[in-house]
């Protein structure tokens, strides 16, 4: 639509320029020793945008980055967005093959690249063509002298702003393609319109009670579903963003105590290597507002956050939803409820975003409502502003995803009485033992309240007789001397005997960067060589 007296489309850069006309001398980005105001913030995302025009870039074309959380990944976020290009943020713990593939796939014309990544980027540069251009960020690591690309700091320095030319998008458009990590082939590119971004970002600010005052602390990856919209969500009030290269218990700590922190995000076990490290002794996490997402979390995290004086808001949604999409929002009479049964109704799902709309059912396989009677589960399906454009040049598997009408998640869950969603777990990761289903997440949450228990993963296992089974992955406290045994009779104890884990296997947890756990590496190693059959 025409930009007129009554229309204007939805674009989250008007966020940062609102941000540099109100607060233009207030801290906007914090890495290090740097800081650099909301008025510098808003120049350099221009000059950005003005040297990748210089290098050809355009409305429509893609710009890829593969970078941790620094400046350039929060430039990132809207400097090719002034020129109409998308950013095409890259997980910095693929591998080459798998980089090579999203830079062929997105026909990035451009790379920004952390000079940390530089083997990676040796390694595929021949193999992408359509690559014309490389910028090398210098943080901790020297520029690779042979790799073709400036300097980006002296990139930025040297770019004309006389001659940017901005041009104004339309809320539709694409201006982020986001690449799923696949478990199966490679990963599909989700596309973020303008009007999702900024409708999601408002939703951040609304739910986790964002202000002008608030410091955010990176420890979700910016790669991640843009960090769930939240460089847009913190550019809208007007809030400070401070940078984190690595996740590390003490820096964290140390961090939130020398700026002040009042926000961040992670998965749940990214907290609970938080309250495990020993610098969590006596630590007040009071004034800290946590949204935790990217697996569902057991009680035991919310409470032990909770514990130390933080606020945990529990969210859920997919990259397809531009991140978060619901909320375990909080109802008059929780705070009152003794911590165990607080954290377990906090761990469930909840609701839509208050700027979601209704969009959000737990259907049969017939497209039907489920009862909400808390038991009977169905798959997640959503629709709205906050749902991708779909998948780039991939017709077949958007067609197949929005069948129907809605998106459909993948993941199953129970609707309760209150109209609370609860996952259970994904369609593939539900365990038919039997004949009967068993919930790998209710297992989890069972485990993980084992007081020598720091994380678990339960998968299926095959089973001569039963199809499969469960089988516990666990990772021990430190100095915890745990045994399977020990593991299994917790479990027996709480749970229906067919529920329980047969075997147990104590050592680390493949994760994502996000600190998700794999749970698809455990579960192909075990079938190995196998079909997955369920005996009915």
């Amino acid at each position: 639509m025409t930009p007129s007296v009554n229309f204007e489309p939805l674009v989250p850069l008007d966020f940062l320029e609102r941000s540099e006309s109100v607060y233009p001398d207030k801290p906007a980005v914090i890495h290090g020793g740097t800081t650099y105001t909301y008025a510098q913030y808003s120049e350099r995302t221009r000059r950005l945008a003005a040297g990748l025009q210089e290098l050809g870039v355009g409305r429509g074309d893609r710009v890829a980055i593969l970078a941790p959380n620094i400046p350039a990944m929060l430039d990132a976020k809207f400097g090719p967005m002034r020129i109409g290009a998308a950013l095409v943020p890259i997980n910095v713990r693929l591998s080459p093959r798998e980089i090579a593939y999203i830079l062929r796939h997105s026909g990035a014309k451009a790379l920004i690249f952390d000079t940390e990544y530089a083997d990676a980027v040796r390694a595929f540069r021949d193999s992408v063509p359509n690559l014309g251009a490389f910028v090398q960020v210098a943080d901790v690591a020297p520029m690779a002298g042979d790799i073709p690309g400036p300097d980006y700091e002296d990139f930025l320095a040297a770019s004309d702003l006389a001659r940017l030319s901005e041009v104004r998008i339309d809320e539709g458009e694409a201006i982020s393609v986001n690449y799923t990590s696949g478990t199966t082939g490679f990963p599909k590119g989700v596309v973020f319109h303008a009007r999702g971004a900024w409708v999601n970002a408002v939703g951040e600010a609304l739910e986790t009670g964002l202000t002008w005052r608030s410091v955010y602390l990176w420890t979700l990856p910016l790669f991640h579903c843009n960090g769930w919209c939240f460089p847009w969500a913190i550019a809208a009030v007007g809030g400070t963003s401070v940078c984190l290269r690595k996740v590390v218990p003490a820096e964290v700590y140390r961090l939130i105590e020398e700026h002040g922190v009042t926000h961040l995000c992670c998965a749940p076990t990214v907290l609970t290597s938080l309250y495990a490290s020993p610098e969590a002794e006596g630590r007040d996490l009071s004034g800290v507002t946590i949204t935790t997402a990217g697996a569902a979390p057991a009680p035991l995290v919310i409470r032990t956050m909770e514990g130390m004086g933080a606020k945990v808001h529990h969210v859920y949604g997919l990259t397809e939803t531009y991140g978060p999409y619901t909320i375990c929002a909080d109802q008059p009479g929780w705070d009152a409820l003794d911590p165990e049964s607080r954290a377990r109704v906090k761990a469930r799902q909840g609701v839509a975003y208050g700027v979601a709309g209704t969009g959000l059912r737990v259907v049969d396989e017939q497209m039907k409502d489920v009862p909400p009677d808390g038991k009977t589960m169905g798959e997640v399906v959503m629709r709205g502003n906050m749902v991708m454009t779909g998948y780039f040049n991939d017709e077949k598997a958007t067609a197949d995803a929005f069948r129907g009408g809605w998106f459909h998640s993948g993941d199953l869950a129970v609707r309760h009485s209150d109209g609370y969603v609860e996952l259970k777990d994904r369609s593939k990761d539900i365990i038919i033992s039997g004949g009967e289903n068993v919930s790998s997440q209710e297992v989890e949450k069972v485990l993980m309240e084992h007081p020598d228990v720091l994380e678990v993963c339960v998968v299926g296992i095959p089973h001569e007789k039963w199809g499969e089974v469960p089988k516990a992955f666990v990772v021990p406290r430190d100095g915890a001397t745990v045994t399977a045994g020990e593991v299994i009779e917790h479990a027996r104890e709480r749970l229906a005997h067919y529920k329980c884990p047969k075997q147990v296997e104590f050592g680390d947890l493949p994760k994502t960067a996000t600190g998700k756990i794999q749970k698809f590496v455990l579960r192909d190693r075990e079938w190995k060589g196998r079909d997955r059959q369920i005996a009915g």
